[in-house]
């Protein structure tokens, strides 16, 4: 993936929280990872992501070295979409992972926790943009 790349994942960002009062963020490491479930609880933090008022930010974390991939979400997210939003976004990952289609299986994954969080979390008239849409890299 590359620069270009980037533009198309953002403007999926954009998209997707349109419809949503939720925050999504995409990090893409250049290394490989035995543990992405940590690492992107890592980065999570360290992104400062625990800041948005509802706290229902979300990190799309993608190592494409090792062809794996995390969620993480805010205590929002837990509470209200529950351990079953990792599994419903690793279903339409998966598959674009293991063909090594990195760039699709990151807007796939950015589509469908937008419409996860529409549902949860819809759009309302006090709602900002919280966290900066740019792809994240290592």
């Amino acid at each position: 993936m590359d620069t270009a790349d980037d533009v198309l994942i953002e403007a999926a960002i954009r998209e997707a929280e349109r419809r949503t009062s939720g925050e999504i963020r995409v990090f893409i490491s250049r290394h490989p990872c035995a543990d992405p479930g940590k690492s992107a609880r890592q980065e999570f933090v360290r992104l400062h992501m625990t800041r948005t008022p509802l706290r229902n930010a979300v990190l799309l974390y993608f190592s494409p070295e090792s062809r794996t991939f995390a969620l993480a979400g805010d205590e929002g997210i837990q509470f209200r979409c529950g351990p079953g939003l990792d599994a419903a976004v690793a279903a339409v990952v998966s598959p674009e992972l293991s063909r090594g289609r990195l760039g699709e299986a990151i807007l796939a994954a950015v589509r469908h926790l937008g419409e996860e969080l529409a549902r949860e979390f819809p759009s309302h008239t006090l709602d900002r943009n919280d966290l900066p849409d740019s792809v994240i890299r290592d």
